[in-house]
């Protein structure tokens, strides 16, 4: 497989507070009209995507933005900013700058709600969209793990010594090895004073403390109302051993939806990195449009 070296931009978006600028890594021909945008996790980055992007370039533009507060991205001044509607508006903002009438999506974990937002709006621009161990509900254990780390500050010596901590919170992603780990931990790390620290806003973690329950309520039931009205093809991909993602709504999900199915991949948690061929096939073979 060929290695493509990919494009670095910045698009600006605007929030209540003021403009800000949106990091994105584009891999392949920048004229091809089939245009996949993958979008990451919570305190992840754009640049998850690399092994996925490699692989399909040849096919795709792949478009891999840092959602603001994240990678190299501007941070919001205020931390209500970090929600799923501005994420929605700025990813608006990013498909109008591609230049490109629709596009496929691949969303993990977070990267997922903001596809479902997106897609259930009217003339979305959404076609096919793929989600990578999300849904509408998250199960309040896995909501609880992840508030344990989100916003902590942390300083490292090394950068292999920042990936040992990125790993201690990922297991989830199952299996890789130390070059594989290497490579997805690099980019969420930044020089700071003789050491590092991780790359985004503290602030995202705001939510998880401040959102009234009533809000979650009202949240959970926009993305199941997006879910019933995305008329696109949607793929549901779960780690079998996922904390966040239940088998359950799985089901609701595949009976909300249009036009849905679901894969499940053993031995990982939440969230398949899709680095492996076996899960990049699963979603080449999606967009490609393969009935499997």
């Amino acid at each position: 497989m060929p290695s493509h070296a990919p494009r670095l931009s910045t698009v600006q978006c605007l929030s209540p507070a003021g403009l800000h600028q949106m990091a994105y890594a584009e891999w392949g021909d920048p004229e091809n009209p089939r245009v996949l945008v993958c979008a990451h996790g919570l305190t992840r980055c754009g640049r998850d995507f690399d092994a996925l992007a490699n692989a399909m370039a040849n096919d795709y533009r792949v478009v891999c933005p840092d959602v603001v507060g994240r990678g190299q991205s501007s941070w919001l001044s205020h931390p209500g900013g970090y929600v799923v509607p501005q994420y929605v508006a700025d990813m608006v903002t990013l498909i109008a700058r591609l230049g490109v009438a629709s596009v496929d999506w691949l969303g993990t974990s977070m990267g997922g709600l903001i596809g479902m937002g997106l897609a259930g709006l009217p003339d979305t621009p959404i076609r096919n969209l793929l989600l990578n161990d999300i849904g509408p509900h998250i199960e309040a254990p896995a909501l609880e793990r992840i508030g344990q780390f989100v916003g902590i500050p942390k300083r490292f010596a090394s950068i292999s010594e920042g990936a040992d901590y990125i790993w201690s919170i990922s297991t989830g992603f199952g299996p890789h090895t130390r070059e594989e780990w290497i490579a997805l931990s690099e980019p969420l790390l930044k020089a700071d004073g003789g050491g590092y620290v991780l790359r985004y806003d503290p602030s995202i973690g705001a939510a998880f403390s401040t959102a009234p329950p009533e809000a979650i309520v009202a949240g959970e039931a926009m993305l199941w109302a997006a879910l019933a009205a995305f008329a696109g093809r949607t793929l549901i991909v779960r780690g079998e051993q996922s904390d966040l993602l239940s088998r359950t709504t799985v089901e609701q999900m595949l009976a909300h939806a249009q036009h849905a199915r679901a894969v499940e991949i053993p031995g990982v948690g939440h969230a398949p990195t899709f680095v492996h061929a076996d899960q990049i096939e699963i979603a080449r073979r999606f967009f490609e449009g393969y009935a499997d």
